[in-house]
């Protein structure tokens, strides 16, 4: 069993930061990317941002410049601190992570979080 736990959201004025968790735990062998993942009211779920195990990032457009997403591979997490937060930042944020379970290290599999709201006010 593989659980994805997301902390860290919150009420922000605009121009305000936060900083988002996400905690890997359970049965997997390894975790190649990382990444979080949004979904405002009545609009589909979208990239925010990720991570390849080495480090290498991309962004969507409308956060780059604003937002930074790290991992720690030993601890098996991944980080996202928003800056200069907008109201469009407004969503539920979604952890995201493909891994190798060790009950089948052949086949990458998806986990997702169960979210964690982030309301930004103008």
């Amino acid at each position: 069993q593989v659980q994805l736990v997301e902390s860290g959201g919150g009420l922000v004025q605009a121009g305000g930061s936060l900083r988002l968790s996400c905690a890997a735990s359970g049965s997997f062998f390894r975790i190649t990317a990382m990444g979080w993942y949004r979904q405002a009211p009545g609009k589909q779920r979208e990239l925010v941002a990720g991570i390849t195990r080495i480090g290498s990032t991309n962004y969507a457009d409308s956060v780059k410049g604003r937002f930074t997403i790290s991992r720690d591979n030993v601890k098996n997490m991944v980080y996202l601190q928003m800056n200069s937060l907008k109201p469009e930042d407004t969503a539920v944020y979604y952890c995201n992570a493909n891994l190798y379970t060790t009950q089948d290290i052949t086949t990458l599999r998806d986990y997702w979080g169960q979210g964690t709201r982030v309301t930004v006010s103008s």
